[in-house]
Parts: structure tokens; C-alpha cells; sequence
């Protein structure tokens, strides 16, 4: 019998213009390109891709039926030594036992212009090399050899992938100038394609449709007295579907402040398989909403049946419950055992990789290990816990549905007040405070009869930072005082991750570098490992370098080394969101004693702004009460994530806050 593997795509296309194909080839460096010094259009590049192509093609293996062949050129020229990290390049690959991807790396060289001619270093051996990402993922990678600035680099790598389903994403747009990027996407009538774009620029896209056809070779056993072995060559012809992608001339994509993931807003295209359509064979749709994704994953044998595994750790979990029966309690008992006794390995990922009970008893899992494991304990408990599948913000934002929009997953359980999020990978997490790395719009919860359910993962309660500061200044504009700074929420946990990142010296250290040079004495902290109290930090300081004298006046800012002095907001445009990761309170209550023999000549003016739709608000006012001062700021961003249309507003806001934040008093003698 003759049996044909195809597989199948389709796409949904916008035809735009015909755009013209540019003729680049490998190997054919120019002496101009090696002498130019700076990008043409952008003087401040450190590297461009002069070009890139790519080509996507389903061909026909006897063996596994259509395939997908990725072919991959590239050349990229280096202007500045910022620009070196270009020379490194890599791709990463399925490496599972149900999918395995080969990488190859060619036409790897260096150009420089010495004495007026090319110089050309082709890459050795020992300069490409392959790292195990993970349980299912592995990357080549290579390390271009001599460069230098002025070089330009080439190399060319393939991709086979067994299944002709995978495309891979496609981007026009990267932290450099690109002159010219194309890619090329082709496969039979049988499949379709979908195609998604993302960014604020789109390539020109052109498609044709190409007569093909391919040669089956098959044989067939005879059966009865004499048995011969007959051999078929079939030729079928069919339409092939050839769609290019054309971008020319794309800027920089500009890292800014406040950006969760730049690359969720870097020009692309993804190709999703939707549907296959054999001849003579009922059509297949693979389209897929977000409710057929997630069932699809609960449904894997290392994520659902995991779930159900609960034999590991019944006996514990009755001892450290003990006769605990109010539910917050039992949550924070359930987290914090978890976390105590299995520690992340460092991998992401929704599904396990040496499975629960072995991450139990090894004490080490990967975050899905981990967080399935905490959803099976909470379910034992009696609580309605349910996996959310989550993209980190490394990953980018989960835009479109298909499995590979999620790389991690926690915990959330429900309760008639709302949903509490738990990740039990992350030491300083609490109920509802993850780890940052997850704090990216959107997760998809599934529950065990395959329903599923959008949730925010972004925090709605504010972070609390407040300062609560007295100092005295004397007769020769010396400063000294306390100040006591008290964290919650999100403030806490990024106070506890910089407490951890050094010894308490060195911490002091920082401390008085980063506030103009201050001395700092009787420190002490409390609730550092408390994790469901605030962080307080107290010490005395003093510094000489916290006011001016001048003509015998003494001018200080009353906020000291707490002033925000730079407007993070200065884009004429911005065309990201803003990403506070978080809303927050930035509260200070100061008290300042004036020397005597003076007495204040200017005070800043008492301000109180307010954004609109209640984003924001910023309250600055300060009394004087004979010689002391009384000063209370506030300044309060109700919202995580601010849009674009609101971004001028904002920026507006922080040029008034960062004003009245750096005006001085001025204190004159009597």
C-alpha cells in the first residue's frame, strides 16, 4: 500500500505591491562596505545588518513526507566595539525525543580592509559549539573570528525540522539598522497558513503561486507462489503558495524606560498551520482559540497527570497543616513548605521535565515541577487551586493563541474575594507578589474539565515606599539626621533582592555612594526575612555635600538624596506603553531644623497635581513652624501599565514632579 505523509497550511495574506527583490550573495563583500565608518542614516549605530534573507520551504523526504528546511544568510557590518557582540550568533533548536531539529552553520567569515585589500578569516571548528537550553531545547552557536571594528561578517545556517508544521517567527526589526531583511515563506496547496504581524512598521508582502509537483517512490510485495517486489514512481503535481516578505531601510528599535520586553514591539511574522487539506481526506482545521490551546496542554502527559499525582507528599502535607483550617493561613503554609523544600534549577517551562514525585525527592525541578506540584497540595488541602499558564516577560506577551505563547506556570486559587497568585520557584514571593519576571499582562487558567480563563497578572495594590526623615542643618551648611524607610508589596521584595545581592558592608557602602557621599551609622534593618511585614531600614547620616553656601546663604533641597532629579520621560514620541511592572506610593515625611542666626528666605510653593482618569497624583507641601520645617511629597501612580495616548500626559506630570522635587530652600542669615 502506498501510504503518503503530507502535512498542511494555509495562509490569510494581505497582497501588497510588488516589491523588488534585491540581488545579495554571499561572499561578495564590498571594499566600500568595509570602508564605511558610520551607518548612513543612524551615526550613532554600533553594528547594521546590511542585509538578511530567509527562506522557509516545505520539500518531500521519501522517508518522512514534507519537511520544513529553513535557510538563513546574513551579513551585518561592526562600526564600533559596542557593536562586537554581533559577531556572536545563534540559533536554538527542538531537541526532544519527538522532535529532534538539525543546525548547520556555513559560509562563516570575517572581512577586514588591511593595506587597501580584503582580508577574509573563515570560523573553525572550535568556534561553533552547542548549549542544552533546557530538557526539549538546544542552541548552536558561534564566535565570529578577528573581528575588529570596520569588519563584516557573514554566515549562512539551515534548520531541518521533521515536522512541516513549525515556522519559525521572523523578525524585520532588532537593536540595530536594517538596510535590507527579507523572508520567504513556501509550501504546497495542501496547508494554510496563518500569518500574524506585530510591531509599528510592516514589510512589503508579495505572493505568487508556483506549478510543483514531487516523485513518491514506492514498492509493494506481491503475495501467492511466486512473490515479487514491485516498484512505483508516482509524480503528483500541486500548487505551491510562495509568500515574501520585504522590509528596507527599518531603524533601530530604541530600548526606552519602563519597557516590560522590547521585542513585543519589534516588526515580525509568525505563520501558524491552521489547516491540511489532502486530497480525498476529510479537512483538518488546526486553527485554534485560547480554550483549545490550554485544553490541549492540560491534556500533555507532563502537565494534567502530574497533577494527579499525590501519593509523594500526603504524609507531610498532613504534618506541617497540622489542625490549621483557615484558608490563608493554609496557603501560606502550603507555599512556604514548598519553597523551602524544592529549590528552582533555573529552567522555565509549562511542562515537567523529570516529572513531581522525583523533583519531591530531589528537592530540584524546573518552575512546572515545582508549581504543579504546589497546585497538587493546594487541591489536597481542600482548595480550589488551578494551574495559570503564563508567558515571562522575556518570552514576550501571549498576542495570539498557540502553545508556544506560554514558558512558565503557577498557582492560583480561587476564593469568593478573588483569585490569590502563587509561585512557589521564588524565595521572596508572598500571596499575589511573583516574582517581576512574571508580571506580564495576561496568564490563562485551565481548570480540570478543560475550561479555561483569562487572568490579569498584573498587581492592582499599591507598593508602598515611604521615608520618614529629620536632620538638622548648622551654621556652616552642614547636614546630619535619621531617616527610617519603610517598604511593602513589590517595594519590599526589590529592597530584600538588594539586600541579598551583597554583604551589609558593601550594601553601605553603595548607600553612601548613590546619596552624594554620605556617612551613614547605626544601621539596622528589620524584617528582612519576614516576608509578610514591610521591610524597614533606619540609620543616622550626615554629609557636607547636602547644601551650598553661598554669599553667606545656605541653599538645600529639603528632600536631600531622596529628590528625583531626571524626568525617566523624555521621547518627544513614544510609541511602547509605559510598564511600571506595578502601581505605587512614593511618600516622604521630612522635618528639618535650621540653624540658628537664620531664618528662610524662599520656600517652594506648595503644588498638588492630578492626572487624569485617576492615573496618577503628586502632592509637595511644606510649613514653617519657627525654625523648623515641616515637609510632606507624595507621589502615586494608581496604574501598572500606562498607554501611548496617555504618555504625554505623563511625561508633562514628571517634568512638574522632577521640578518641584529639585527646588531649593534658601535660608539667609538674621
Amino acid at each position: 500500500m502506498k501510504i503518503i505523509k503530507l502535512l498542511s497550511l494555509s495562509c490569510i495574506l494581505l497582497v501588497a505591491p510588488k516589491a523588488i527583490s534585491q540581488e545579495f550573495k554571499l561572499g561578495k563583500v564590498s571594499i566600500a562596505e568595509l570602508e564605511q565608518k558610520v551607518h548612513p542614516k543612524d551615526s550613532s549605530a554600533a553594528a547594521a545588518i546590511l542585509y538578511k534573507k530567509g527562506v522557509s520551504k516545505m520539500e518531500f523526504d521519501q522517508n518522512e513526507g514534507f519537511i520544513m528546511v529553513t535557510d538563513v544568510e546574513a551579513r551585518i557590518k561592526i562600526y564600533k566595539k559596542e557593536g562586537y557582540e554581533w559577531a556572536n550568533q545563534s540559533v536554538w533548536y527542538y531537541n526532544q525525543t519527538n522532535l529532534k531539529e538539525r543546525v548547520f552553520f556555513s559560509d562563516a567569515v570575517t572581512y577586514n580592509l588591511v593595506n587597501g585589500k580584503i582580508e577574509k578569516t573563515k570560523l573553525k571548528s572550535d568556534g561553533s559549539f552547542d548549549e542544552a537550553l533546557s530538557k526539549f531545547r538546544g542552541l548552536k552557536k558561534i564566535t565570529m573570528p578577528n573581528v575588529k571594528e570596520g569588519s563584516v561578517i557573514e554566515y549562512h545556517y539551515s534548520i531541518r525540522c521533521p515536522r512541516e508544521s513549525i515556522v519559525r517567527d521572523w523578525d524585520f526589526q532588532t537593536s540595530i539598522p536594517v538596510n535590507y531583511s527579507e523572508f520567504k515563506i513556501a509550501y504546497p496547496e495542501y496547508y494554510v497558513f496563518k500569518p500574524r504581524q506585530k510591531g509599528y512598521i510592516f514589510p512589503k508582502i508579495t505572493t505568487v503561486k508556483n506549478p510543483k509537483s514531487v516523485t513518491i517512490n514506492s514498492k509493494e510485495r506481491g503475495t501467492g507462489l511466486v512473490s515479487r517486489t514491485e516498484f512505483y514512481n508516482d509524480k503528483i503535481d500541486y500548487v505551491e503558495t510562495e509568500t515574501t516578505y520585504v522590509a528596507q531601510d527599518f531603524p533601530a528599535l530604541k530600548d526606552e524606560d519602563y519597557v516590560n520586553n522590547i521585542d513585543n514591539y519589534t516588526s515580525s511574522v509568525e505563520h501558524e498551520l491552521s489547516l491540511v487539506r489532502f486530497p480525498n481526506q476529510p479537512v483538518k482545521e488546526l486553527s485554534t482559540d485560547w480554550n483549545s490551546v490550554v485544553k490541549t496542554i492540560y491534556e500533555y502527559e507532563d502537565f494534567g497527570p502530574e497533577l494527579n499525582k499525590t501519593g509523594y507528599f500526603e504524609e507531610d502535607l498532613k504534618k506541617f497543616l497540622g489542625g490549621i483550617t483557615n484558608q490563608n493561613e493554609k496557603i501560606w503554609a502550603i507555599l512556604n513548605f514548598v519553597k523551602g523544600n524544592v529549590k528552582w534549577n533555573g529552567y522555565t517551562g509549562f511542562s515537567c521535565d523529570n516529572g513531581v514525585r522525583k523533583a519531591y525527592k530531589d528537592k530540584t525541578g524546573n518552575i512546572a515541577d515545582i508549581n504543579l506540584m504546589l497546585t497538587a497540595m493546594l487541591r489536597s488541602a481542600g482548595l480550589t487551586a488551578n494551574p495559570v499558564l503564563v508567558s515571562t516577560r522575556s518570552n514576550g506577551i501571549a498576542l495570539f493563541p498557540n502553545r508556544n505563547a506560554f514558558n512558565y506556570v503557577i498557582a492560583a486559587v480561587e476564593t469568593p474575594e478573588g483569585y490569590i497568585l502563587l509561585d512557589a520557584s521564588y524565595k521572596y514571593s508572598v500571596p499575589n507578589v511573583l516574582p517581576f519576571r512574571t508580571l506580564n499582562w495576561f496568564g490563562r487558567l485551565i481548570r480540570k474539565n478543560g475550561s479555561s480563563e483569562e487572568i490579569d497578572l498584573m498587581p492592582h495594590k499599591t507598593s508602598n515606599d515611604i521615608v520618614f526623615m529629620n536632620f538638622d542643618i548648622d551654621a556652616d551648611g552642614k547636614v546630619s539626621g535619621k531617616a527610617r524607610r519603610q517598604c511593602t508589596d513589590y517595594r519590599a521584595m526589590l529592597s530584600r533582592e538588594n539586600f541579598e545581592k551583597s554583604k551589609e558592608d558593601e550594601y553601605l557602602e553603595k548607600l553612601e555612594n548613590n546619596n552624594r557621599k554620605i556617612e551613614v551609622s547605626e544601621y539596622s534593618r528589620t524584617n528582612e526575612k519576614e516576608l509578610l511585614s514591610p521591610t524597614i531600614e533606619s540609620y543616622s547620616f550626615k554629609g557636607g555635600d547636602l547644601s551650598e553656601m553661598i554669599g553667606g546663604k545656605i541653599y538645600v533641597n529639603p528632600m536631600l538624596f531622596f529628590a528625583q532629579e531626571k524626568n525617566p520621560f523624555k521621547q518627544e514620541v513614544r510609541e511602547y506603553p509605559v510598564d511600571f511592572g506595578y502601581p505605587f506610593q512614593d511618600k516622604f515625611n521630612i522635618t528639618i531644623k535650621i540653624p540658628d542666626g537664620f531664618a528662610v528666605e524662599t520656600l517652594p510653593q506648595p503644588v498638588a497635581y492630578n492626572m487624569e482618569n485617576n492615573l496618577g497624583s503628586f502632592k509637595f507641601n511644606i510649613l514653617a513652624n519657627d525654625n523648623v520645617l515641616q515637609l510632606m511629597v507624595v507621589n502615586q501612580i494608581n496604574e501598572a501599565i500606562i498607554s501611548t495616548e496617555q504618555y504625554e500626559m505623563l511625561k508633562e506630570y514628571y517634568k512638574g514632579v522632577i521640578a518641584k522635587q529639585t527646588e531649593k530652600i534658601v535660608l539667609k542669615r538674621i
